[in-house]
């Protein structure tokens, strides 16, 4: 540091006898300004000699956004989108998840999640992994979802075929060692239990949801490893499921700021004709399951008065989510439940506001501006290959509960009512906002390109999914509603639940034109 302020002092000094423009106890020295350095007589909107000639991006028309999809013999696609910059996201998507467990212990994809870019055949450790990485200024990460696992690295594009090869050996020729396997198990589960005393329960609460809208069923499947699971996972059933789902027609190669061409030839050197670590036979049980939407509710009566202790802790509050069916990414009215869920918006109680914050959706309008004892109403939309689930998470006070659930009940029949066009277009100009800001990131492109390539084999361009959003009408937006509140609904609890109405007043509620639970009475209060 005392280097680094000393440097500065001299060049805030400019050139002298004793490195300044100024004697310590002399008169200020005149300093002679230039402007041109070395090239005095160059001005400088001029380019100066011997200098590269810079490098600028350039848009020509829709084709620079085309993204490029080629298959191999193997059935391994290898998709790319071109991306100006000195870096490349590349990585691979497959076609696996915890949807896919229903015939294997619960909890294998996070296992491998945790056990990703772990020693492989090629690298004896991890450590060699990322500093094999740290040469070309690359990072890696894995992901698991309910259907698709995803390994991708970020690192400069010309060690494109050194990032291709690693993530070859990372996902078909890993180890597995005892140690490994070991230190797995304490990462699971140090996350189960950090779930489970975190504030924010909403991770809690979907994997409630989707347990209680999809009971005993693919996205229905826990996506975290139960904890009576951790112990019997091993390398042999980690091999069994691998064997059947991390096959190449499972699988995309995909990658941003590349070229098509390099990418499909390092595939080809890589990924076409090796045999992975757990032998060469082909699948032979791969759950081909469509999700099967089966309503109900899940509760977990737990004490939250405790959650979050400090100077200012946190309030005991009671978490609901209300689900509804909705509709598969692949469908057409996949947009308008986009645009619907965009519309309900929401949030905390506390939001500083401002352009884009989502102030004058619904849920906010209608709940948290009205409601101050709502502590949260948010809307999410979870969509898969072959469903979808619609859902309000909100947080109260356990006192007011009942109150709580019919506020939420009323927004749902709401949606089937009139659509203020003021509204609607506000929505789809947040949602179409939000689509072009996130796609300005290179990581975003990457899992765009990857996850619909994996389920189409083609993508949908930004301008295209944007001209659809602009058509949605009001009407769009009111059947989509309608034929969503025909379901059963699915509820997930938490907390204190002493006045939770029960599931089938819940129903009741969502079947009535005014969304009002029906009135119960007591002989005694």
């Amino acid at each position: 540091m005392a280097a680094v302020v000393l440097a500065a002092t001299r060049l805030l000094r400019g050139p002298g006898p004793w490195g300044g423009a100024r004697l310590r106890f002399g008169a200020p020295a005149c300093r002679q300004f230039s402007s041109g350095g070395a090239y005095p007589s160059i001005p400088l909107s001029s380019p100066l000699p011997g200098v590269p000639k810079p490098v600028f991006a350039t848009v020509d028309g829709q084709e620079k956004f085309e993204t490029k999809v080629t298959t191999l013999d193997n059935g391994l696609r290898v998709a790319s989108q071109n991306k100006f910059g000195q870096f490349c996201t590349v990585g691979i998507l497959i076609n696996s998840g915890s949807r896919y467990e229903a015939k294997y212990l619960s909890g294998i994809a996070h296992f491998l999640e945790k056990l990703a870019f772990s020693s492989t055949d090629r690298f004896n450790s991890k450590d060699e992994i990322l500093l094999t990485l740290e040469k070309h200024g690359g990072i890696c990460d894995c992901q698991t979802s309910r259907d698709t696992t995803m390994y991708a690295v970020s690192a400069d594009s010309k060690g494109l075929d050194t990032v291709v090869g690693l993530l070859a050996d990372v996902v078909l020729h890993p180890r597995l060692t005892d140690e490994e396997l070991e230190m797995t198990r304490m990462a699971v589960q140090f996350e189960l239990e950090d779930v489970n005393m975190r504030p924010d329960p909403e991770p809690l609460l979907t994997e409630m949801i989707h347990e209680a809208a999809y009971r005993g069923n693919t996205v229905g499947l826990h996506r975290f490893c139960p904890t009576e699971n951790i112990a019997k996972i091993d390398r042999k059933v980690l091999h069994s499921y691998l064997r059947n789902y991390y096959t190449p027609d499972r699988m995309v190669l995909a990658g941003v700021g590349v070229e098509h061409d390099h990418l499909v030839e390092c595939a080809r050197k890589y990924l076409l004709g090796t045999q992975p670590a757990w032998g060469s036979e082909k699948a032979v049980d791969v759950d081909r399951s469509v999700a099967q939407y089966t309503g109900g509710i899940v509760k977990l009566e737990k004490d939250m008065s405790s959650v979050s202790l400090g100077p200012a802790p946190f309030p005991e509050l009671t978490h609901i989510m209300i689900g509804l069916e909705s509709c598969s990414f692949l469908e057409g009215d996949f947009i308008p439940f986009a645009v619907l869920n965009m519309m309900m918006g929401g949030g905390g109680s506390f939001s500083a506001g401002g352009p884009g914050k989502g102030m004058f959706t619904r849920l906010y309008l209608n709940v948290l501006n009205r409601h101050h004892w709502m502590y949260n109403a948010t809307s999410y939309h979870h969509s898969y290959e072959d469903t979808g689930l619609l859902c309000i998470h909100a947080s109260a006070d356990p006192r007011q509960v009942r109150e709580m659930v019919e506020i939420i009940t009323r927004e749902f029949i709401l949606m089937a009512g009139t659509v203020d066009v003021v509204e609607l277009e506000r929505a789809k100009t947040q949602l179409m906002s939000m689509l072009m800001m996130n796609l300005e990131s290179r990581p975003v492109i990457f899992e765009d390109v990857g996850r619909q390539v994996l389920a189409t084999c083609s993508r949908k361009l930004p301008h295209e999914l944007c001209a659809l959003i602009r058509n949605v009408k009001p009407e769009d937006i009111k059947r989509v509603a309608s034929q969503m509140l025909r379901r059963k609904p699915a509820m997930a609890a938490l907390g204190d639940l002493t006045d939770l109405p029960t599931y089938e007043h819940i129903q009741a509620a969502l079947s009535s034109k005014d969304g009002r639970l029906p009135r119960t009475y007591r002989l005694f209060r």
